[in-house]
This record gives structure tokens, sequence and C-alpha cells, in this order.
């Protein structure tokens, strides 16, 4: 197939996460992406384990963020590898780092500077904090930025200290939206024939991640948000919107008349509450009758009485679950990818299908300046070992 990106060069200078993640999706997608690493370790989420797993000496992590990419490395503090680079660049469609503030200028890739070489270049940037202001030099860290950004003082019921996403959303978010910018850049380039740059933070990500919940509480007089003391699921949110036990697992309930709720579970003490505005008013309240109510059945018992009358509910699955469902294996979310060496990952396929199409592919992450040979051969230039 005839990927929609296929022909663009993309650098990836980034590691860890948001930036690497940016220049997967543009890889999914069929750009040649081409990372710069260190010599000496390389990119460093290589050693950055979210479990004791590894594969063929680097982490799960590093794998599942820079498959299909190819690596050269190189010393950028090197005058000669410093003049090679400027080659890659000079050929680029996309350039993407994400170091702090002031550091690409201290080793000579700041956009001011490269663009001269190559005025058609986008140049893509994610920041911690943005790269002015009082915190740009902070670690732009995932759990430091959904602390600073009010997300996390947004879960967990109302006895509850704030609690984290389980999953590091702002440098997935910073990632989507990088690459969004790249996207209307490209466009752009496409009609006037200039570049451009392109920055993003992991904080204003994560801002925008909350502009629901941020305009309502910029248009209500600054009033905080009130999280339930009983399954709280969406602050600005009434009953019955939440997680429940059941007798045997979980149950999830949207939003949906209580009333109508009541009627259905046979939950007597819900016909109290005929009055919507009550549904947020008393939101505890209701919470409660329905969270000692459901654990009376089984989640099969529940879903069979609510998914026929049409109201919004799911069971909650656990991975092993997800995993062995119909519906799961309909979308083909995974594909093997590996190594040269033979060395295989299980993973995630891209999420986007154009013109129908499911996107894989089976290229594995590179090991650190598996390309050098290659791509010095091509460019030409010193390419340290």
């Amino acid at each position: 197939m005839f990927k929609p990106l296929k022909g663009l060069l993309v650098l990836d200078f980034s590691q860890f996460l948001s930036g690497p993640s940016a220049a997967l999706r543009l890889a999914d997608m069929g750009a040649r992406v081409i990372k710069v690493e260190r010599p000496d370790g390389g990119d460093l989420c290589r050693r950055l384990y979210i479990s004791n797993l590894e594969l063929d000496g680097d982490s799960t992590l590093f794998h599942s963020i820079n498959r299909n990419k190819e690596s050269v490395s190189t010393n950028l503090k090197d005058p000669a590898d410093l003049q090679f680079v400027r080659k890659l660049i000079e050929k680029a469609d996309v350039m993407i780092q994400n170091f702090r503030p002031g550091v690409m200028e201290k080793i000579g890739l700041s956009y001011v500077t490269v663009k001269e070489w190559n005025p058609l270049l986008v140049y893509g940037t994610i920041t911690g904090y943005g790269q002015n202001g009082p915190w740009k030099n902070k670690p732009g860290q995932d759990l430091l930025v959904q602390s600073l950004s009010g997300l996390a003082w947004l879960n967990g019921d109302a006895d509850q200290p704030p609690v984290p996403f389980g999953l590091a959303v702002a440098d997935m978010m910073a990632g989507g939206h990088l690459v969004q910018g790249i996207l209307a850049c490209l466009v752009r380039r496409g009609i006037t024939g200039q570049g451009g740059l392109v920055e993003v933070s992991l904080l204003e990500s994560t801002l925008d991640f909350q502009f629901e919940v941020l305009t309502t509480h910029l248009n209500d007089g600054g009033k905080a948000p009130q999280r339930s003391s009983v399954n709280s699921a969406h602050a600005y949110l009434g009953a019955p919107y939440g997680i429940y036990e059941t007798k045997d697992g979980f149950i999830s309930l949207a939003m949906g008349s209580v009333t109508e709720l009541g009627e259905l579970l046979a939950c007597g003490p819900l016909a109290a509450y005929a009055d919507p505005a009550s549904w947020f008013a008393e939101r505890d309240e209701i919470k409660a009758h329905l969270r000692d109510h459901l654990k009376q059945g089984n989640t099969a018992h529940w879903l069979g009485i609510l998914e026929p009358a049409g109201y919004w509910c799911s069971d909650v699955l656990t991975w092993q679950r997800l995993l062995e469902h119909e519906a799961f294996k309909e979308l083909q979310m995974t594909q093997h990818v590996k190594r040269d060496n033979g060395a295989e990952l299980i993973t995630t396929r891209c999420p986007i299908r154009i013109d129908g199409e499911i996107y894989q592919s089976a290229i594995g992450s590179p090991k650190i300046g598996e390309h050098n040979d290659k791509i010095k051969q091509e460019f030409g230039g010193v390419v340290r070992e």
C-alpha cells in the first residue's frame, strides 16, 4: 500500500516518550524516521523500565515507541559528526527534538540555525512547560506535569488525595499534538513552500486535555469542581456516572435518568429523585443507594436488564478478559515486530485507518547506530560507531 507520508524524511533527536511517540506515528503513516542517538547509551528510554521485562538489551517501553525506525549514532559535540548531521538536516522534511530549552541552541541545532540550512524543514519541539516562564527549566516529567496541571487533583473520591493517571498521559497527549502541528505545517509548506516551527509542551497539552472542565470552571465564577465522595468519575457530572461493584465484578454507568434507572433495577429509593437537578445536588446520596443495590447481583444480570433498555452501561474488563474478547480480536490491534537478529515483540499497531487500510509494520526498534553504514553511504560523512 502507498502510505500517505511515504517519501518524507523525519529526524528524531528526541528521547523518552513524548517526542519518540510523535515520530512513531509519522513512521506508521509511511515516513522514513531516522533516530539520531548518542553512541554511549543512546536514547535514555532504552534503560527506562516500567517493568522488569526487557528484550534484547532494551526496555519494552523503548521497543514499543521506537519500532519502524532506523538509528544513527552521533556525538553532537564532535565537529565532524555535527557536520554530518547538518547533511541529514539539509535533506530532511521534519526534525523532532524534546531537549530542555537552550540545549539545542548550545549544540548549534536550534530552529533559527537549521532553517538557514533547509528552509523547507518543519521543526517540531516539545518542552515540559514552554520556552519561557518560571517553570521552563523544571523537569518535564509526566507525573510532575499531571500534578502541576491540576489533572491529578480531579481524580479519585472527595476524601482521597490527588490520584494520577496510570498512564503517561501528558507525554502521549503532547506527542499527539506535535503530530497534528507537524502535519498542519507540512500542508502549509505545500501551499507556501516554506517550513516552520511547531512547539508544544507537556503542560499545555495537559491543560488542553482538560478543556471541557477548565472551561466550565472559568465560566462558573471560579468555583472549584466537586469530586463525588462515592465512586467519583467526573467532577462535573451528576449521578449515576461512575463505576460500581457488583457481586462478581464491576459495572460502569454513564449519563442517564436516575428515575428510569431505579425502575429498571428495581431500586426503590431512586424514585425519590424525580427532579433532574437533584441528580447533581444529591449525587452522593443517589450513588450510595446504587452502590449498595448493585452489590446484590452479578454484572451479567444487571447488563442483561440495562443493555436491552438502551441504558448506557458496560462491563469493566481486565486486560486479560479484554484480550480474549471477540470485539478486541476484530480490531486486529496487535502486531508482531522484530529486529534483524530475530528478537520479537508483540505490541500495538497504528490506531488510524485510511481508506479502510490497517497500518502495520513488522520492523522492530533499532539497535544504537544499527544503520550507521547505510546512512553514511547514502548521505555522506563521518558516522561514529
